[in-house]
């Protein structure tokens, strides 16, 4: 038993040395690596003072820069329109080629009007019966035969008579479909014998030379868009360079978009524009002398406008700027920056303002 006790009694010991051991080598573990610690924090404070970023730049200059605006619209026919009848009834006779030009005032379509012609020869009859009695009570009137009122009465029914001969062939008029406009007739959704409803489509006639071509551009533009201006416009079905004049302008701002629309015409004689094509439209706005261009990239957007930065004593300064057009690749500045100064292009979204910077210049 008393050996048991003496095998516990070391044991314990030997526990309990081993806790105090443990405990003190971790206290001089966490001294030296506090004074290491704080010697490395100090030391890294005074190399990042000194280590400035590097960074792109530019110094700005004065140039001429043509404000050229470039917006996208929509080629539209010079005329179009859906042809139907005004008239129900069967078709007779068509008389156009699909695909093919016809003049204004040609006839298109023939509408049967067999009931509408016997009815004008029935009012004809009844009017030409009524101004012979018209003209026998005329004379009778002059020989004080009749009263002014029966002469009254058979003129009003001669002139009833006659506005229902005019009723009647304006209806018959309907009956004979003409182009409203010389150009280019589409396909045809009618044959001989369809019975034609007002409703029914007979088929597209547009005017093609010239075209229209119609856009928008942001209201701030609005007062640099005169009548006359000149356009410059391509197509995804070529590349070639089609130009044109402003010739409307939308008395208004559409409220919706804050935009401006405008149309232009431009000559088509070869019919290569096709409506509804899309256009890439280049509007040609002022010349800007002194102007300053800045890289895009160099604009940073904050919540009350856009700033740059510049380059001043070796550290980056916030300027605050105004901007106006933008091209691909620049943008024109309007205020905030002036001649000589030295825009930061690069790095823009990781400076802060007053750190420290080395600029390698761009040639321009």
């Amino acid at each position: 038993m008393k050996k048991r006790y003496i095998i516990y009694a070391v044991l314990a010991i030997g526990l309990a040395y081993l806790v105090y051991y443990r405990i003190n080598a971790n206290n001089k573990l966490e001294g030296k690596g506090g004074a290491g610690g704080a010697q490395t924090k100090g030391g890294g404070a005074k190399g990042g003072a000194g280590a400035p970023m590097v960074v792109e730049g530019i110094v700005v200059k004065l140039t001429s820069f043509d404000n050229d605006l470039e917006v996208t619209g929509a080629i539209d026919a010079n005329e179009s329109v859906v042809l139907k009848s005004e008239v129900s009834g069967l078709v007779t006779g068509i008389y156009f080629t699909e695909g093919t030009n016809v003049s204004k005032g040609a006839v298109l379509v023939k509408v049967n009007d067999r009931d509408i012609q016997a009815q004008l020869q029935e009012a004809l009859t009844k009017q030409k019966l009524s101004g012979t009695t018209e003209n026998r009570s005329k004379q009778l009137l002059e020989k004080g035969a009749i009263s002014q009122e029966e002469y009254d009465i058979s003129l009003a029914d001669l002139k009833s008579l006659q506005a229902q001969s005019q009723l009647i062939r304006a209806q018959l008029a309907k009956t004979t479909i003409r182009a409203p406009f010389s150009g280019r007739i589409g396909l045809r959704s009618i044959s001989a014998g369809t019975y034609l409803t007002p409703a029914t489509v007979i088929a597209n006639l547009v005017s093609t030379n010239p075209i229209k071509v119609t856009f928008s551009v942001p209201e701030k533009y609005a007062g640099q868009i005169k009548m006359g201006s000149s356009i410059t416009f391509t197509t995804d079905g070529s590349s070639k360079q089609n130009t044109g004049k402003v010739y409307a302008i939308e008395p208004g701002i559409n409220a919706a978009t804050r935009t401006l629309q405008i149309r232009a015409l431009a000559p088509n004689a070869d019919n290569a524009l096709l409506p509804g094509s899309f256009a890439k439209i280049k509007l040609a706005l002022t010349t800007l002398q002194n102007a300053i261009l800045i890289p895009n990239q160099a604009i940073i957007p904050v919540l009350k406008g856009k700033i740059v930065y510049v380059q001043k004593d070796g550290k980056a300064q916030e300027v605050k700027v105004e901007a106006g057009t933008r091209t691909d690749e620049n943008i024109v500045i309007t205020s905030g920056l002036k001649a000589g100064d030295t825009v930061l292009t690069t790095g823009s979204m990781a400076l802060k303002k007053d750190a420290p910077v080395k600029v390698n210049l761009v040639k321009e």
